[in-house]
Order: C-alpha cells, then sequence, then structure tokens
C-alpha cells in the first residue's frame, strides 16, 4: 500500500510525499528509520480522490514520447554537469507544461528524496515509463554510469519516437480522406439524396433497379439515420475494445503480418524495433537474456514476442538466438539471422544490431513515403466509383425523364 505523509527532519524541515509499504505502523517505522519524525500518515488508495484526479489527468493529457524524450535529453545534460537527480528532476518538472508529467517528476523527486532510488521512483509509474527504461537506468545504477544510461533511454525513446512517426504520417492521409469522404457520403445519402429523389418518385415512371435501390436507401436512412449511426459507434467501439483485449490483440498481429504490402512494412517495423531496442539495452550493460525479455514486451507484436522469448531461452541453456531467428525465415529475414550470427560468433553483437537497425529503419522511411504514393490512385478511384454511382444512378434517370417531357 501507498501513504502519504508528512513529516519533520532532524533539523526541523518539513518533508511531504508518498511511502510504500504494507502497514500504515510498518510506513511510519520506514519513516523513522530515514530519519524523519511521521506528524501525518494516511493511506493514498487507488479510489481515493487524489488517485481519480491524477487518472482523469492521465486520460486527459497522457504523456507522449515526444515529452518523455525531451525530459530525458534535459536530464542526462543536466547529470552530465553534475547536478544531482532530485535538483535536475524540480528543474525539469518547473518548466513542463504537462501537468500530469509535472505532477510525476514532482513525486519522483520526493520518494527519492525519501532514500528510493531512481530506478525504483520509475517503476512506480508504470503508465509512464516502460519497462525498457526501467532496466536501462537500474543498469546505469548498478554500473555507475547513470549518465551514460540516461542517454541510451533517451536515444532509444527519440527512435522509437521517429519511429511511430513515419508509420502515422503515412496512415494519416488515406485515414483523413476517407474519413471525409465517410461523413459527405453520409451526409449526402441522409439528407440529400432523398430530396433529388422526390422528383422521380413524383413522375411515377418505370425507373432501374438500382435506382429503386438508391431511392429506398434514401428513405431508409432519412428516417432512421440515428439509429444507423448508433449501430456504427456501437460496432466500432466493440471491434476497437475486442482488438484490445488479449485474443483480439494476437488476432490483429496474425491479420497484419498477412495483409499484401502492409504485412512487409510491418516486418520492417518490427525488426527494427527489436534491433534498436536490443542494441540499447546490451549497449547499457543489459545482460543478453534479461534484454531479449525486455525487448519481447517492448516489440509491439505477440508474434514476434514469442519468437524473442524463444531466443532468450535458448540464450539462457547455452544456445545461440540466430539458431532460432534461423526457424522463422517469414518474421526473420534469413539476412537478419546471419548478421546476428556473426554478431555472436565475432561478440559485437550489439554493434551489429544498431547497424540492422538503421538499415531497416531505411527502408521503413522508404515504404512509407511509396505508401501514400501507392494509395493515392486506390483512393481516387475509390471516390470515383461512389460518384459514378450516385451520378449513373440518380442523375441520369433524371435527364431521360427530363427528356422524355
Amino acid at each position: 500500500m501507498k501513504f502519504n505523509f508528512k513529516a519533520k527532519t532532524e533539523a526541523g524541515d518539513l518533508k511531504e510525499g508518498l511511502v510504500e509499504a504494507v502497514s500504515r505502523e510498518a510506513a511510519i517505522e520506514i519513516l523513522q528509520r530515514n530519519g524523519l519524525i511521521p506528524l501525518q500518515v494516511a493511506s493514498d488508495a487507488p479510489g481515493g480522490v487524489g488517485g481519480t484526479l491524477r487518472d482523469i489527468q492521465k486520460l486527459w493529457e497522457g504523456v507522449s514520447q515526444k515529452e518523455l524524450m525531451i525530459i530525458f535529453r534535459q536530464l542526462a545534460t543536466l547529470i552530465e554537469a553534475h547536478v544531482p537527480v532530485v535538483t535536475s528532476l524540480r528543474t525539469i518538472s518547473e518548466q513542463t507544461e504537462n501537468r500530469y508529467l509535472r505532477v510525476v517528476l514532482h513525486e519522483m523527486k520526493d520518494n527519492i528524496e525519501d532514500g528510493m532510488s531512481f530506478s525504483e521512483s520509475l517503476e512506480k509509474h508504470p503508465r509512464v515509463f516502460d519497462i525498457m527504461t526501467i532496466n536501462l537506468i537500474r543498469a546505469g545504477e548498478v554500473s555507475g554510469n547513470l549518465q551514460r544510461s540516461i542517454e541510451f533511454v533517451a536515444n532509444s525513446i527519440e527512435k522509437n519516437y521517429h519511429l511511430t512517426s513515419k508509420i502515422r504520417g503515412a496512415l494519416f492521409y488515406p485515414a483523413f480522406v476517407l474519413a471525409v469522404a465517410g461523413s459527405i457520403g453520409f451526409l449526402v445519402i441522409t439528407f440529400i439524396l432523398p430530396k433529388i429523389t422526390i422528383l422521380i418518385k413524383d413522375m411515377d415512371v418505370p425507373i432501374p433497379w438500382y435506382t429503386s435501390i438508391l431511392i429506398n436507401l434514401g428513405d431508409f436512412m432519412n428516417q432512421y439515420w440515428w439509429a444507423v449511426l448508433i449501430a456504427f459507434l456501437g460496432a466500432a467501439a466493440s471491434i476497437y475494445y475486442y482488438f484490445h483485449s488479449e485474443s483480439g490483440r494476437r488476432e490483429w498481429d496474425i491479420i497484419v503480418l498477412k495483409i499484401p504490402v502492409i504485412k512487409i512494412l510491418a516486418r520492417n517495423v518490427y525488426i527494427t524495433r527489436f534491433a534498436e531496442n536490443l542494441a540499447a539495452l546490451m549497449g547499457g550493460g543489459i545482460p543478453v537474456v534479461r534484454a531479449l525479455m525486455v525487448t519481447s514486451d517492448v516489440i509491439g507484436n505477440s508474434i514476434y514476442a514469442q519468437i524473442v522469448l524463444r531466443a532468450a531461452e535458448e540464450v539462457k541453456t547455452g544456445g545461440a538466438m540466430s539458431g532460432i531467428f534461423q526457424q522463422y525465415p517469414r518474421e526473420i529475414p534469413p539476412i537478419v539471422s546471419q548478421m546476428v550470427k556473426i554478431g555472436e560468433e565475432t561478440g559485437t553483437i550489439a554493434h551489429v544490431l544498431d547497424g540492422v537497425g538503421r538499415f531497416y529503419d531505411q527502408e521503413v522511411d522508404v515504404m512509407t513515403r511509396n505508401l501514400t504514393t501507392l494509395i493515392e490512385p486506390f483512393l481516387i478511384v475509390l471516390l470515383g466509383i461512389g460518384v459514378g454511382i450516385l451520378t449513373v444512378g440518380i442523375l441520369m434517370p433524371i435527364y431521360n425523364i427530363a427528356g422524355q417531357l
């Protein structure tokens, strides 16, 4: 359990913060062991008002990768200048604009002042700092080179941020076009189409079957558009919930690796994440087995996570990870397995992985630029088909009827 406390030091200074203990009595004992005189110790239950407000603030603001990258860059610079960690965190928290992140940094500062290590203070905020960051910082504390580990964290977050930005940039344009086209189509069919087809219905003349379908569709949407909208939002929410469940996420991971064109991009993205993160962890002093296990948590695909975990088990028993990778030629290209094998044999695995990460990052960059170019003709054809259906189904019959008058 976590307890909020107010206490005084032997010098009479007032201290406030959080302490973790199994009971209130144990929390008081921890404070006393750290030379503090407890004045007030109260439970900080997750369901309390303070915890609820922090959760709401987290959902409202969140913490982006860009913000984390900037924070660790600043932290590395301050520590390199021999500024204490507590002072560095206080300085950074004062200038950050994200209020939730400011609260997190302030709590970390208090925890470190109360005797907690930097990595332990990070571990108390798993929604902000991932397992890779925590392990790199812990390795830096053990080796006595915290500043270098923080730089590793900043570099890793920056690479992941740029990789994610490339993918989002490639998908933003088609998603925006389809969303706008879908919204306009919904408005046209629901409110404009019924008014246009009034003329055809008043004429009471024979019309083609496809025009009849469009007229009935427009009448239905005009009357029950709210039900269609609710059903659509409900279906979208159900799909979102399913693919965020454990079984749904695994199924989505399998689907992504089977979609033409997309599967190649996805494979390159996952290999880039694997290589860059594993290289950063090993370069930061994390043992190979632990580095592989951490990488499996941040790679972003359950199929690749299982492969990496199998590699970790193989290394644990004295084998080579390249032997496992060679068993999955569709997920891990043979060139990657061969380069990893060379790195294992020469003892330069971190350097080799860094090169693999740079190569596949460039491949992702090229593919994301080409993807937009490939999608544009498809979108044009799709929009043209929609316009053609309305033209042939509605406007042509109106012109024919007008010509017979």
